[in-house]
């Protein structure tokens, strides 16, 4: 028979070790977990107390957290290094969320388009006026040209007969056809987005290792270049995001954040790793250029991947 667990809390009781890790209890707290030691069942005001406190203190380190980050380029990594770390959101917490925000709205708004069906009336739209053009124009078609189409609508059905002898061949086309189109379709896009935020993420290592390779003399360790991935990487998905809920009639707004995207990485660059204008902006080319390849090398990977299931 299972030994029974006395789950009753009396009121206001003060245990010798803490029920949480079992370490002996010399205050009020326990200086293992910091759990309190005075237990007491908890009341309706102290889970509200908790919860408030809870989200009070996570909300003034986010917004504190985003407005470093977006205001000032490379200062939330100054503010790492230099050891002031509890007053801001860990940095690969706030790259994870920040990039799997983007992902959804991505992921979002394209199949929003496809659900308001713009994509699809578009099509029909253009098959009716075509349809419409051709008859219409029929009767202009030069009588020269008009035994031009007979003699290739004749071939047309000698191709036709070519295929009911030998229906291997139609089928050859059809199966290319269903292989990029229909339910493959959206299968490919549903793997894109499954493997796209993990491939992407993967990067950042490389990216660093880029950062490493760029500044060899600058005495730094490897994970303070790959603290400034995240955080700087983590700005663009910011970025990305705003731009993609940016309305189409405000097109000043999207023209000032994409600039603020250009030019944020050079100006992080020189706040965190110094050095002049010109060797950092030779830099940041190069720090582009390849994490541009490395990019569409992921992309490309990942539609490779994602054509294969």
């Amino acid at each position: 028979m299972p030994e029974l667990v006395e789950t009753h809390v009396p009121a206001h009781h003060h245990a010798s070790d803490c029920p949480n890790c079992g370490a002996v209890l010399s205050g009020k707290f326990c200086h293992g977990c910091g759990q309190p030691g005075e237990l007491h069942p908890p009341s309706a005001g102290e889970f509200l107390h908790e919860f408030i406190g809870h989200y009070v203190a996570l909300e003034s380190k986010l917004w504190r957290t985003l407005r470093l980050l977006v205001l000032k380029p490379g200062a939330l990594t100054r503010e790492y290094l230099a050891g002031r770390r509890v007053r801001y959101i860990e940095p690969l917490r706030v790259y994870l969320t920040l990039s799997l925000i983007f992902f959804a709205l991505f992921k979002f708004m394209g199949e929003d388009h496809e659900i308001a069906g713009i994509k699809f009336h578009s099509v029909d739209v253009v098959k009716i006026d075509s349809d419409k053009e051709a008859r219409s124009s029929a009767k202009d078609v030069p009588a020269r040209l008009r035994e031009d189409m007979r003699a290739e609508l004749a071939r047309d059905q000698d191709l036709k007969a070519l295929h009911d002898r030998h229906p291997g061949l139609s089928g050859l086309g059809d199966k290319l056809d269903a292989r990029f189109s229909g339910s493959d379709e959206h299968k490919l896009k549903a793997a894109f987005f499954a493997y796209a935020p993990y491939a992407v993420f993967a990067l950042m290592p490389v990216f660093a290792l880029y950062l490493n390779l760029l500044y060899l003399g600058a005495r730094r360790r490897y994970g303070e270049h790959l603290l400034f991935a995240l955080h700087a990487n983590a700005f663009a998905y910011l970025m990305l995001s705003v731009l993609l809920l940016v309305p189409s009639f405000v097109p000043w707004l999207g023209t000032l954040l994409a600039m603020w995207l250009a030019f944020y990485l050079p100006l992080a660059m020189r706040r965190v790793y110094g050095g002049t204008r010109l060797a950092t902006f030779a830099r940041w080319f190069v720090l582009m250029a390849l994490h541009l390849a490395s990019v569409l090398a992921v992309i490309v990977a990942v539609f490779y991947v994602a054509a294969g299931h």
